[in-house]
């Protein structure tokens, strides 16, 4: 068997189980939604310092947060088939051992993507105008961004022996990281201090790349920076995951 063969399998097998899992894909949306929901409508009338509406700076910033979250914790169900032995009975099969990985990542990306859209037309339905072209890049974004946090979650987990210390240490980097990156309102509007702490956060380039696409403008500097930024952190985070989910032995 190949490589794209036994990824194509390892990702059938994981899509089908999430897909049966209705809880999870209901209770994976519910956070996102609430923020379009109750704190979307806060912002209509604030002066956020882009070109459109409020809509448009908060849907690619809530995007971005579902990528990060959605991607970051995947790895808690991974550690919980490696201590029920899965890991161990898949490594002794034909199955390319990079497939493994690959496998998982590709059905995390296509799963948040899907939620990506249901977030989009939500968004829609509050008053988000944007270009299709300028959504489709940002899913784009969106893709490889849940590509690289899923592939380092995996290999977090494949390295780390209990669910509360992979939360505790996911909890702990997660948060400064999203609390820099200007999620839910641009780092334009903080102070000085904190807008120059944000400018060493990776994500924050990807938030104003996709703000910037959703506003239909797809080549100024700041989608330039992004797209370059995003894409070196996406290929050190699968670079870096597919070492550690390799490195364990146990």
């Amino acid at each position: 068997m190949t490589l794209l063969t036994d990824t194509g399998v390892i990702f059938a097998r994981y899509l089908r189980a999430t897909l049966r899992s209705k809880t999870n894909l209901l209770f994976g949306m519910l956070q996102p939604l609430l923020f379009l929901a109750l704190f979307g409508p806060l912002l209509t009338r604030l002066d956020l310092g882009l070109d459109g509406s409020s809509w448009q700076a908060l849907v690619p910033g809530v995007l971005v947060q579902l990528a990060l979250l959605g991607g970051s914790f995947v790895g808690l169900g991974l550690l919980m088939d490696r201590n029920l032995g899965v890991i161990d009975r898949m490594r002794v099969t034909p199955v390319h051992p990079l497939a493994m990985l690959l496998g998982r990542v590709l059905r995390d990306v296509v799963q948040l993507l899907a939620q990506s859209v249901l977030l989009i037309l939500l968004g829609v339905a509050f008053g988000l105008r944007a270009p299709l072209t300028g959504i489709l890049i940002g899913l784009l974004f969106i893709a490889a961004l849940a590509a690289a946090l899923s592939a380092l979650s995996y290999g977090l987990a494949m390295n780390i022996a209990t669910p509360p210390e992979f939360a505790a240490i996911a909890n702990t980097a997660g948060m400064p990281l999203m609390l820099l990156s200007g999620l839910l309102l641009p780092m334009s509007l903080a102070p000085g201090w904190l807008n120059g702490a944000s400018l060493v956060v990776p994500f924050r380039y990807t938030v104003d790349a996709v703000r910037q696409v959703f506003l239909g403008h797809y080549t100024n500097g700041v989608v330039a920076v992004g797209v370059a930024v995003t894409l070196a952190t996406a290929a050190l985070c699968l670079f870096g995951g597919a070492r550690l989910f390799h490195r364990s032995k146990d």
